[in-house]
């Protein structure tokens, strides 16, 4: 009887299963030898393909990126598109958390991340912002979006509510955890609102360098 044959290994196959993995259990455990086994091949094969595992990973990160809606810079007012991208952006890196370290660190030389900055940028640029205040206003939406996705502010805070015995204005800390999806997706979305706010605010007046 013949031998089944092995599923081909391709660069999209290891992505996918770096990407799981990486979901699952975080980076360190994406390693070459653990994706091997994952893939059920020899360690060997996965180096016809990447070199190394920061190869990988910044493969998973590129796929990651992928994912965020840029269309919407196109057939929207910046506000409404920066608003729109911000929520997807948000929302992909809520989906894959244990990326976040990698995209926090910018674009690199990946592909969708360098599109997306192109389509941050370029809507700005259109709208009449100066390239030094588009500069600006690129960065601080990157820190507001990765940086709520860097960790759990509700998390942050011990469950034992002994704890804040001697500080009385944080009596109620330890609830944060239960709550903790209305406390940080809150806090973004009031976070973004502030942000397009202000930033309306001096478009309007005329504040554009």
């Amino acid at each position: 009887m013949a031998r089944p044959r092995q599923a081909l290994l391709t660069k999209e196959r290891i992505v996918e299963a770096a990407a799981a993995l990486i979901d699952a259990e975080g980076l360190d455990a994406c390693s070459m030898r653990r994706l091997a086994t994952e893939l059920g091949v020899q360690g060997p094969s996965l180096y016809n393909h990447f070199a190394t595992k920061a190869e990988i990973v910044d493969a998973v990160a590129e796929a990651v990126v992928a994912q965020v809606d840029i269309s919407v810079f196109h057939g929207n007012d910046w506000r409404a598109a920066l608003r729109l991208w911000a929520k997807s952006y948000h929302a992909v890196l809520a989906a894959h958390p244990n990326v976040v370290p990698v995209l926090a660190t910018g674009p690199g030389r990946r592909p969708a991340g360098l599109a997306m900055a192109e389509a941050v940028y370029g809507a700005l640029i259109d709208a009449g912002w100066s390239r030094a205040r588009a500069t600006h206003i690129g960065a601080l939406m990157r820190y507001l979006i990765t940086g709520s996705a860097l960790g759990s502010f509700a998390l942050g805070f011990d469950a034992d509510p002994e704890l804040y015995d001697h500080y009385p204005h944080l009596h109620r800390a330890h609830e944060l955890a239960a709550h903790r999806d209305a406390v940080d997706e809150g806090a973004f979305e009031l976070g973004l609102d502030l942000l397009i706010t202000s930033l309306s605010d001096r478009y309007d007046l005329g504040v554009r360098r």
